[in-house]
């Protein structure tokens, strides 16, 4: 599934290419993807300005004056800027025209994406118990150290939890704890503030470098220019399980949490 720098990619590219943009039409060619597609989208869009393209956590809205498009890629999702002519393929559910002579066009075969609506002066309910933004100011050690008082779920479970912080996946919450040798099996309440000072620049690096280098490679994500990403060459604990450690060379070890595949060094992450 995308993450979050895969999304802020995402955004980044199309920016350019819809803010200012009026929308002259939207085809939906079926009425649901994870969920049923809401009246307002064909009905309020054509005709609104594209004010901005913003994201929220793993969510993107375009912004309009009688409301949002909000939007999810779930696990194969994709969109396009193609010219207004584009034919359609198989999987092509939504495309949505702009008077630029260009469509944005949402791609998701496995149709676990959505496209719902969020109206003018209100929070959808998908993102309205959502914790804070990685890379925002809330989200500090000040505030990790407070909130994970009295918790005894792992700390990676703590950390990929949505409403602790938004948007911090598996592949970087493995590449972060690593960063600041911590266990991923650790309690969440046994981590002292000065480490989970360590932790917050983990997760905010991590992430910084992800979006600069255009997210990570997934196999059903790629980029808007039609590029892959090219993070994971710079994977140093994610999906190398039994490799040697970067850092001591002992072999990585290997567990599930919360269900999720989990990679870390026991020598170097206490």
């Amino acid at each position: 599934m995308p993450e979050l720098p895969e999304v802020e990619t995402t955004r980044r590219g199309l920016a350019p290419h819809l803010e200012g943009q009026r929308i002259t039409g939207v085809v939906l060619r079926r009425p649901d993807l994870r969920w049923p597609i809401p009246q307002e989208i064909s009905k309020r869009l054509p005709g609104q300005t594209i004010s901005a393209i913003r994201r929220r956590a793993k969510y993107l809205l375009l912004d309009t004056a009688v409301g949002s498009a909000l939007l999810h890629l779930g696990m194969s999702g994709s969109l396009r800027v193609l010219p207004e002519a584009t034919p359609a393929r198989a999987h092509d559910h939504v495309d949505i025209s702009l008077a630029s002579h260009a469509l944005l066009r949402l791609h998701d075969p496995r149709r676990f994406g959505c496209l719902l609506w969020q109206p003018l002066g209100s929070v959808h309910p998908l993102l309205a118990e959502l914790g804070p933004e990685p890379l925002s100011d809330t989200f500090s050690a000040e505030y990790l150290f407070a909130l994970s008082r009295g918790r005894s779920a792992p700390i990676k479970t703590f950390l990929m939890d949505q409403h602790t912080v938004v948007g911090v996946g598996n592949i970087y919450a493995a590449e972060a704890l690593f960063m600041a040798s911590i266990s991923p099996l650790r309690a969440a309440g046994n981590i002292s503030y000065e480490r989970y000072q360590r932790l917050v620049t983990a997760v905010k690096a991590i992430l910084t470098q992800a979006i600069e280098r255009g997210g990570t490679t997934l196999r059903d994500f790629i980029a808007p220019d039609g590029k892959p990403g090219y993070f994971e060459q710079k994977l140093q604990v994610y999906g190398r399980a039994g490799q040697p450690c970067p850092r001591c060379g002992k072999p990585l070890k290997h567990a599930n949490i919360g269900q999720r595949a989990t990679v870390w060094c026991s020598s170097c992450q206490r």
